[in-house]
């Protein structure tokens, strides 16, 4: 009995009337397609290179390679696609090993993805400090600048208190800066800025820039306290603590960002200027800094135990202003009071403080800190003592 079925050629729209007829010659056969009205032959395709084509579920489309991509054998009922199936158990065949091959193709996409997943949360942090060694200063410091720039955008702003170089609260900050940096070996130059803001924080980017908001600085109650902490953002900037965070909180966009030789560009930067200020340093981090603040004090002869001070008093704030502040970025665990406590032990008493009286006086006021007569420092932002 001949099979009735529709031919499309791929090549036109046309849609042939076809009657379908099974050639066993050769090794596997052909299938004849032949004009359903006169009988006159359309086209021969070679059983084995027929294959099944998702359809319909009453259906049974055909394609062959070589053939054009469009060109079909389309057939329905259910009788007659058992027939084709039982005459051309090649088709079976196939069909079997394409879904074999889609379910491998599956499980491999699958373990692929666990594989970026994994590697996303825990294989680029733990790399993220071998990585930092790969990336040129130079693209580092460009990247300090676009976060720099979404900052400014995502915050509104940031207000610099003192904006003139010359002035002697920043010739003061300069030179502190250039001093405790000066054995640290790192390739970048300190931009150390006082920023108005009502959130009491401190934090350091990629590529050099310090940011101390000026009411952690109406907090600080001595030129140790605001040192010190000084001191433990330099030490994220030589220990480029900045850029491994980004590269952890980045993932697998920055490894193709680092391949690709973009690091300045979405894979790494977009998204991140607005949560660097909440973004956590890891534990070690933040014990490299403090480590750093430590040697920075010895040689410049202040107390350093003054960043557990201030940081204590930060403490002391009401949960909603604590959340947004040092110690939520900078978390004061104990093991790191501990080790911090040991920083002022053993210290000489009559150390000289790291600014000059002057100089204490003109960075306290540079973002309109309040003075009593004598001209001493008001500490406005100090909360409740226990």
């Amino acid at each position: 009995m001949t099979i009735v079925g529709r031919y499309y050629d791929g090549q036109s729209a046309t849609v042939h009337t076809v009657a379908l007829h099974y050639l066993a010659e050769y090794d596997s056969g052909t299938l004849l397609i032949g004009d359903a009205a006169d009988g006159s032959e359309i086209a021969r395709w070679a059983a084995s290179d027929l294959y099944l084509v998702p359809g319909r579920r009453d259906e049974m489309r055909l394609a062959a390679s070589g053939q054009p991509a469009g060109a079909r054998v389309v057939v329905r009922g259910a009788d007659t696609i058992a027939r084709i199936r039982a005459t051309l158990p090649v088709l079976g065949t196939k069909q079997r090993r394409e879904t074999t091959r889609q379910r491998r193709l599956a499980v491999t996409a699958t373990l692929a993805l666990v594989a970026v997943i994994a590697t996303y949360l825990y294989g680029v942090p733990l790399l993220a400090s071998r990585i930092v060694g790969l990336v040129p200063p130079a693209w580092e410091l460009r990247l300090g600048a676009t976060v720099a720039s979404q900052l400014q955008s995502s915050l509104g702003g940031l207000q610099i208190c003192d904006p003139e170089p010359g002035s002697l609260a920043n010739r003061a900050l300069t030179r502190f800066g250039q001093a405790a940096m000066a054995e640290s070996g790192s390739p970048f130059a300190l931009d150390i800025n006082i920023v108005r803001s009502d959130i009491p924080n401190a934090f350091a980017l990629p590529g050099g820039q310090v940011f101390f908001l000026s009411a952690l600085l109406d907090q600080a109650q001595s030129p140790d306290e605001f040192a010190g902490v000084l001191a433990h953002e330099i030490g994220h900037v030589a220990h480029r603590h900045g850029m491994e965070q980004l590269i952890s909180s980045a993932g697998t966009g920055a490894l193709i960002g680092f391949i690709l030789g973009d690091m300045t560009g979405i894979s790494v930067a977009a998204g991140l200027g607005s949560t660097i200020i909440d973004a956590r340093f890891s534990r070690d981090a933040e014990r490299q800094a403090d480590a750093f603040a430590a040697q920075v004090a010895h040689r410049l002869e202040f107390d350093a135990s003054g960043l557990v001070d201030l940081l204590n008093r930060v403490g002391e704030d009401d949960d909603f202003a604590r959340a947004l502040a040092l110690l939520s970025t900078h978390p004061l665990t104990d093991d790191r009071k501990a080790a911090l406590d040991r920083l002022g032990q053993d210290r000489p008493s009559g150390l000289e403080p790291p600014f000059t009286p002057a100089e204490w006086q003109a960075i306290k006021a540079m973002c309109g800190g309040a003075l009593d007569q004598r001209g001493t420092p008001i500490n406005v932002g100090a909360t409740k003592t226990k």
